[in-house]
């Protein structure tokens, strides 16, 4: 139970990563308020599936891009649960496509959903965490934003600076006893990988040394440690869950 009486907040929780976050969470001990968006059916699921775990859980249909939206989500999550102690912003998407042929709109749409997200749900509990002299906020970026890939030029610049914009929450707020870290997964198997074409799955895995994908629930459990007092001294890193894939 290593994050026992903890409230955690998770954005983009419906599926893959995120849904893993969120049932390792209440594993743990954890309250959970979680986020989705587009898929209401799947985020009411989760919450019924929580429930097995005897914690609070409670689902919000909010967009984390939204300005307005993320503010008045802290507040209804703070009023409903009393506080947050934890905040993983993992909201995302990919918009892939050669920088040639990229639209102007694949590239703001991919910024604001990922990298706006995490400055409007930051801000918006920082006074929260303030207050309580106590946090931690993971940021769930990519090895992309580590290593660029091409097709991905707007995604990567994104995931990028998601890691700056750690570094500096990270300096700006370690004075109040909050925490700002980044957990970079690599190529884990999740509906949205599994879209590929089997090939070129295959022939990824053998760039890796674990010579296999990584599993949602691989990435849960580094960020319950990032969450958990084990990582009290950490701040503003990147932990790459990869299998080795870059180093």
């Amino acid at each position: 139970m290593l994050l026992k009486g903890k409230i955690a907040l998770i954005t983009g929780a419906s599926r893959g990563i995120g849904r893993a976050i969120a049932t390792r969470f209440a594993q743990e001990g954890a309250h959970v308020a979680f986020t989705y968006l587009s898929s209401v059916e799947k985020g009411q699921a989760l919450e019924a599936d929580l429930q097995q775990f005897g914690t609070t859980v409670k689902g919000y249909r909010s967009d984390a891009s939204d300005f307005k939206a993320a503010d008045e989500l802290i507040a209804q999550v703070v009023a409903d649960f009393g506080t947050i102690d934890v905040v993983i912003n993992n909201a995302g998407i990919t918009r892939d496509g050669l920088l040639m042929r990229m639209s102007e709109d694949q590239w703001d749409e991919v910024m604001r959903v990922n990298l706006k997200s995490i400055f409007n749900l930051t801000k918006a509990v920082t006074k929260t965490m303030m207050k309580a002299r106590s946090g931690s906020i993971v940021n769930i970026t990519s090895v992309v934003g580590l290593t660029g890939n091409a097709g991905q030029a707007n995604y990567a610049a994104s995931k990028a600076g998601m890691i700056g914009f750690t570094k500096s929450v990270a300096k700006e707020l370690g004075s109040r006893n909050i925490r700002c870290n980044a957990l970079a997964p690599g190529f884990i198997e999740t509906e949205m990988t599994g879209e590929l074409n089997e090939k070129a799955i295959e022939e990824w895995k053998q760039t890796i040394p674990l010579k296999r994908g990584g599993q949602p629930e691989e990435v849960a459990d580094a960020a319950v440690f990032l969450a958990s007092d084990l990582s009290k001294y950490i701040t503003g890193q990147v932990l790459q869950v990869d299998g080795g894939m870059v180093m």
